[in-house]
């Protein structure tokens, strides 16, 4: 698997270069507007919701996309995936090649081991750059930020980080004088063998109560699709969800599950099943999106011979149900929703 993601790195900086030719080919309802192309969604529809940049300067990376409507981004990989609906990335990195008409990367090994240029802005490189440069949580504006939502086990989190000043860089929604750096809470993303293909960043409020206040208080750099932050070995049973504190709510009451956040509906539909999985739970968000996911998610899932199971909420997610109900509470209506087998393995003691 880090295999597959170094091709999709390398194959991600490539398509960047062709930018506006992936667009005309995958979106081509959509149009050129400025230094952007804008379209509805990923499916192509025809709309302004989805815009893809064309050119770089301070403000972006030539490639990368944001969906206003949704909140769901990445690169251009992430959108022919999602474009394509592919459930492995291996059809992506084929798509690809086939696109940009390379041979079948016979020569991957010899680009690792050549050297090369230094780190594109928002490419896995320059992801494990940030979390390298960031330190652990506990006693940090990331730990009282993550108290404030209810999550008070804050030990051992190797995929957690904090950064006292990351740099944001505000896109056409923020405000004018929108600071270019705040504090942020740092996670790795990691493939299910546990190699890094990206972060993820959430930017905090001086007070540590609240995201920063600016149009996009979160954000993923680097190879994210299909992967996710990970909280405890992936073994034959797990969770998935969207959201980082969706999952860090369900360990409050399951410390022992292993836990997928993949930072977003679109990507939690594509996460990649690790081979020993035989059982998904979905901490499904109580929302059109959540559906959606679910729905993508069944379907793979009943093909790959995996049974899922959906985890539902009381409110719109896991962590309102725990700030407002309480640990013991969210634990009883969170245990009665596992398989019969799970319970004596998960529940805490």
């Amino acid at each position: 698997m880090g295999q597959l993601s170094t091709r999709a790195a390398d194959l991600s900086e490539r398509l960047a270069q062709n930018a506006q030719a992936v667009c005309r080919h995958y979106l081509p309802a959509g149009r050129r507007e400025g230094r952007y192309w804008m379209v509805g969604d990923v499916a192509g529809t025809p709309g302004r919701s989805l815009y893809v940049r064309l050119f770089e300067n301070e403000r972006g990376t030539i490639g990368n996309w944001v969906d206003a409507a949704t909140g769901e981004h990445g690169d251009l990989i992430d959108l022919i995936r999602l474009n394509q609906r592919h459930g492995r990335l291996a059809e992506t990195i084929d798509e690809a090649e086939r696109f940009l008409s390379l041979p079948p990367s016979a020569d991957d090994d010899e680009r690792r081991l050549s050297p090369g240029p230094p780190a594109r802005a928002g490419s896995p490189t320059a992801a494990r750059r940030l979390f390298a440069a960031s330190k652990p949580i506990v006693g940090t504006l990331a730990a009282t930020y993550l108290q404030s939502r209810g999550i008070t086990h804050l030990v051992d989190l190797p995929a957690l980080r904090f950064h006292p000043r990351c740099y944001y860089r505000p896109n056409d929604y923020d405000v004018p004088g929108t600071p270019v750096a705040f504090a942020a809470l740092i996670a790795s993303v990691t493939d299910h063998e546990g190699t890094q293909t990206g972060t993820h960043r959430t930017w905090l409020d001086p007070s540590g109560s609240m995201k920063a206040a600016v149009a996009s208080p979160r954000r993923a750099m680097g190879n994210i699709l299909g992967h996710a932050i990970r909280f405890g070995k992936a073994q034959d049973v797990i969770a998935a969800s969207e959201g980082i504190e969706t999952m860090l709510s369900l360990r409050e009451v399951l410390p022992t599950l292993p836990l997928a956040a993949a930072t977003s509906s679109s990507h939690l539909a594509a996460i990649l099943f690790p081979p020993m999985l035989r059982r998904l739970y979905v901490a499904r968000d109580r929302d059109a999106a959540g559906d959606a996911a679910l729905s993508i998610l069944t379907e793979r899932a009943l093909a790959a011979g995996i049974e899922l199971l959906s985890l539902m909420p009381e409110l719109g997610d896991f962590n309102d149900d725990l700030r407002l109900h309480g640990p013991s509470v969210l634990g009883e209506r969170v245990v009665d929703q596992l398989h019969e087998t799970d319970r004596a393995r998960f529940q805490r003691r």
